[in-house]
């Protein structure tokens, strides 16, 4: 029930982000398609088990909406499409089930803001709830390696071409990776991977042609630097069968404003596990066990005013033993809302090599610096 509950959290802090984005002057559109492809395994025998028994394929049904707001920010992401979807395999297993996922989503057009074109392409991500899945059992579901949780994170990454039939209809073709998984609250998790190649139709709603006007007018770029404090918080079991522990932090980071849409900038941060001596009663745990800390630059891809993508890699000067950090660099990757008070909270999932650590709950505060000097467009 615990797990439900962060997981749904995860779901309504995006799905809320995203709805943040509606305004009156929306396109609006619904999307349908059929996706096929492999399932990506671990090497591991029962992974290339299971994975031969396995055959996926699944449709998507999305609703989505471009706003035609004729803002600089809506201008420099070349007036990104938002909005919500529903996926669903087509064949049940008995040992995945049959994965189900609701998400949020935005979609990022490549090229310059012209809007005649008839064929397009963008780059997009969904994230959401995972659901309807058979999880690990060591009885009744032995050979299910991939997920131990029957709620999950759904993520979703990928490539996308379309080409406008009319001013109604569009056809388009996509491929990406799809991953389920709980962040490794609870084991196993390696993750259910697969690399869907999807085609479908888009119906737009609005019968008028996308056309928000000329370059907005921007206002002057503050060039400045920033310093953001952050709080890690999250959850880790860290083998088969065992509890859930905390898994925390925190970081400083500098970041520097390199343009309307970019930050960067470098930091520290310090992450701790709690339960080692609980897990390991014979040992004796020392600060540095359970304590690591890093270097890390640091990423910040403005959305809007107050939505941004954080996305960071780091280095470890000095990585705990008992913690599981298994490589030595993690990478990190989310969403955050940023306030009018320079308060900041998020969701970020921290990972080695692409294998989650932990889903980090962000909350923080960013404090600006002089503004050195000032940038007209």
């Amino acid at each position: 029930m615990r797990l439900q509950v962060v997981l749904s959290i995860v779901c309504i802090f995006f799905l809320g982000l995203i709805s943040n984005q509606v305004d009156a002057q929306t396109k609006k559109y619904i999307e349908v398609s059929y996706d096929q492809g492999p399932i990506i395994g671990n090497n591991k025998d029962w992974a290339n088990e299971l994975i031969d028994k396995i055959d996926y394929s699944a449709f998507d049904l999305r609703f989505g909406w471009r706003s035609s707001k004729n803002t600089y920010y809506n201008y420099i992401n070349r007036y990104p499409s938002y909005g919500v979807g529903f996926t669903s395999a087509l064949n049940y297993y008995s040992e995945i089930g049959r994965p189900m996922g609701v998400y949020a989503f935005g979609e990022f057009p490549f090229g310059r803001n012209v809007f005649h074109r008839k064929l397009n392409f963008s780059y997009f991500a969904q994230i959401g709830l995972g659901f309807n899945m058979n999880p690990y059992d060591a009885e009744s579901n032995p050979l299910n390696g991939f997920v131990s949780t029957a709620v999950n994170i759904h993520v979703h990454f990928g490539l996308k071409a379309s080409y406008r039939f009319s001013d109604t209809f569009e056809g388009f073709t996509s491929i990406g990776t799809k991953h389920y998984s709980n962040g490794s609250i609870k084991k196993p998790n390696s993750g259910i991977n697969f690399i869907p190649i999807a085609i479908g139709l888009r119906v737009n709603l609005d019968k008028e042609p996308f056309n928000p006007g000329g370059k907005p007018d921007f206002p002057p770029l503050e060039k400045r630097g920033f310093w953001n404090i952050a709080a890690y918080t999250g959850l880790k079991s860290y083998d088969i069968g065992e509890k859930t522990y905390f898994r925390g932090g925190l970081g400083l980071n500098y970041l520097w404003e390199l343009s309307y849409k970019y930050r960067a900038g470098l930091g520290i941060d310090w992450f701790y596990g709690a339960g080692a001596s609980e897990r390991y009663p014979d040992e004796n745990i020392t600060f540095f066990d359970v304590n690591s800390f890093a270097v890390v630059g640091s990423w910040e891809w403005k959305l809007s005013e107050r939505v941004y993508m954080p996305i960071a890699l780091g280095v470890y000067i000095s990585r705990a033993h008992y913690n599981q950090e298994v490589s030595s660099f993690y990478e990190r990757i989310g969403i955050r809302y940023r306030m009018n008070n320079n308060m900041f909270t998020g969701i970020q999932i921290k990972a080695h090599k692409a294998k989650a650590d932990f889903f980090e709950f962000t909350f923080g505060y960013t404090i600006p610096g002089k503004v050195r000097k000032i940038v007209n467009h």
